[in-house]
C-alpha cells in the first residue's frame, strides 16, 4: 500500500472523477430525455434526485476506495469482515467495466467519424435531410469503417493510461475537461443567439409541470428523472472507488463529491443550452430519442451558417466527454490487474487493449452481419443488450451493494464508513442521515432497478 500511486493534486482528483461521470449520459441522453419528458420541470426533478441519491452513493464508493487503497475487489477484500464474501460484488463491477467499454468504444468511434466528416467537409450543407438521415445508417452498415474508428478510440485510451497516472491519466484528463467546458460554453452561447432560439430556451428554462403528465404520466416521468440522476454518475462499477484509492485524506469526501456532481451537472445543463435552442431554431424535435446526436443535430449543423465549423467543434466536445469516461474506466480495469495480479501498467494496458478490441466487435457487428441477434426484442441490437446489462443490472446492483456494505454491521459498517468519509477538512456527513442511507436509499435503488428492467422488457 505504501507504494501505491497517488494523484498530484486535489484538482486532479476532482476533474478525473468528474471526467469519469461526464459522458454520453450528460451530453446525449440528458437532452433527449429532457425533451421527451417536458423540459424544465423534468430538469428540476432530475436535480432533486441527483442530490438525494447521487451524492450519498458517490461518497460511499469513494470511501471504499480510499479506505481499502486498491481497486474495488481489493478494497472490499481489505475492508470486509473475515470470512465474508463482499468482495465478490467487485468481480461483477470489473465485468461491468468491460461491458461498458465494449459498446462505449463503438459509440466513441462514431463520434470520431462525425468529427472528421465535419472537419473535412465530407458532411456539409449540400446534404439534405434524407442524405443526413442515411449518413448514419451507411456508417453502421460498414463494419470495417466502424472497427477502424472503434480501434482508434481504444488506442488513444490505452496510450493515455500507459503514460502513467499523473502524467497520462490525470494530466490529459485535466486538459480535456478544461477544453470541454470552454467548447460547451462557446457552443451554448452560439445556440442561444440563433434566430428562433427563444422557444427552445423557454421550454428548457420555464417549468411547466403539465408537460410531465401530458403524454407519459407523472409516475413515468419521475422514474425517468430518478434513473437519469442515478446512472449519469457512472456509479456502481468501482470507477469512482479507484480514484478514491489514489486520493489522500486531507479533504473529507462529502464536499469533494458535491463539487464533482456539480461539474457533471453543469455539463448536462450546458448540453441542453446547446441543443434545445438550436433544435428550436431549425425546427428539429429535441426529444427525438437516441438518434438526436447522430441524425437530428447533424441536420441542424448542415443548415447552419459555418455549419462545418460548428459541427466539428460540437463533436470534438462530445469526443472529450466520451474519452474522459473511456480513460477512467480503462484505468480501473488496469488497476485491477496491477493490484490483484502484479502486472505492470504497460502490460495491463496492452493486453486489455487487445482484449477490448476483440470484445467490442459484437457491438459493431450487431448493426450489420449480426443484425439478426436482437437480445431485447425486435429492433434491438447487441449494443442495446450490453447497455441494458450495465445500466439496468450492474450499476444498480453494485450501488445497492456499496450502500448496504457501508451502512450495515455485517458489511464494513456505518461507523467505519462515516469516519473515513468525514476524515479531513471540508463538509461532514451528519449522523442523522444514517436511517435514510441504511434503509430508504436501498429501497429507492432497488425500485429504480426493477422498474428499469420491467420497462425495458415489456
Amino acid at each position: 500500500m505504501d507504494n501505491r500511486e497517488r494523484l498530484s493534486s486535489r484538482l486532479g482528483f476532482i476533474l478525473l472523477s468528474a471526467g469519469c461521470a461526464i459522458g454520453l449520459g450528460n451530453v446525449w441522453r440528458f437532452p433527449y430525455i429532457t425533451g421527451k419528458y417536458g423540459g424544465a420541470a423534468f430538469v428540476l426533478l432530475y436535480l432533486l434526485f441527483l442530490v438525494f441519491m447521487g451524492v450519498p452513493v458517490m461518497i460511499m464508493e469513494f470511501a471504499i476506495g480510499r479506505a481499502g487503497r486498491k481497486n474495488i475487489v481489493g478494497a472490499m477484500k481489505n475492508l470486509e469482515k473475515p470470512g465474508s464474501k463482499w468482495h465478490g460484488i467487485g468481480y461483477v463491477a470489473v465485468a461491468g467495466n468491460y461491458l461498458l467499454l465494449m459498446y462505449y468504444s463503438t459509440i466513441t468511434g462514431w463520434l470520431l467519424y462525425y468529427f472528421f466528416s465535419f472537419l473535412s467537409g465530407k458532411l456539409n450543407s449540400s446534404f439534405d435531410t434524407e442524405a443526413v438521415n442515411t449518413y448514419f445508417s451507411s456508417l453502421t452498415a460498414t463494419p470495417g469503417l466502424q472497427i477502424g474508428m472503434m480501434g482508434l478510440a481504444l488506442l488513444i485510451t490505452a496510450a493515455v493510461v500507459i503514460i502513467g497516472l499523473k502524467n497520462g491519466v490525470e494530466k490529459i484528463t485535466k486538459v480535456m475537461m478544461v477544453i470541454l467546458f470552454i467548447l460547451m460554453i462557446i457552443l451554448a452561447i452560439h445556440s442561444c443567439l440563433l434566430p428562433g432560439a427563444g422557444e427552445g430556451i423557454s421550454f428548457y428554462m420555464k417549468p411547466d409541470f403539465g408537460n410531465l403528465v401530458h403524454e407519459y404520466g407523472f409516475g413515468e416521468s419521475v422514474f425517468a428523472a430518478m434513473g437519469q440522476a442515478f446512472f449519469t454518475l457512472s456509479l456502481g462499477i468501482g470507477a469512482m472507488a479507484i480514484f478514491g484509492s489514489y486520493f489522500d485524506r486531507k479533504r473529507s469526501l462529502g464536499g469533494e463529491s458535491i463539487r464533482i456532481i456539480c461539474l457533471d451537472t453543469m455539463v448536462a445543463l450546458l448540453s441542453g443550452f446547446i441543443i434545445f435552442p438550436a433544435c428550436s431554431a431549425f425546427g428539429v424535435e429535441a426529444g427525438s430519442g437516441p438518434g438526436l446526436l447522430f441524425i437530428s443535430l447533424p441536420n441542424v449543423f448542415t443548415q447552419m451558417g459555418l455549419g462545418n465549423l460548428w459541427g466539428a467543434v460540437f463533436f470534438l466536445a462530445m469526443i472529450f466527454a466520451a474519452l474522459s469516461t473511456l480513460i477512467a474506466v480503462f484505468e480501473n480495469i488496469c488497476a485491477y490487474w496491477m493490484d490483484m495480479h502484479g502486472w505492470s501498467r504497460k502490460k495491463a494496458a496492452l493486453i486489455n487493449f487487445i482484449a477490448l478490441f476483440v470484445l467490442s466487435l459484437p457491438a459493431v457487428f450487431g448493426y450489420n452481419v449480426l443484425s439478426s441477434v436482437q437480445p431485447l426484442g425486435a429492433g434491438s441490437t447487441i449494443l442495446d443488450g450490453e447497455d441494458f446489462l450495465v445500466s439496468n443490472i450492474i450499476l444498480p446492483l453494485g450501488s445497492l451493494a456499496y450502500v448496504i456494505f457501508c451502512t450495515h454491521r455485517y458489511g464494513w459498517g456505518w461507523d467505519k464508513f462515516i469516519a473515513e468519509a468525514n476524515m479531513g477538512d471540508g463538509l461532514k456527513i451528519p449522523q442523522a442521515l444514517r436511517i435514510y442511507c441504511a434503509w430508504i436509499l436501498p429501497i429507492i435503488i432497488a425500485v429504480i432497478s426493477v422498474n428499469g428492467i420491467v420497462t425495458a422488457l415489456i
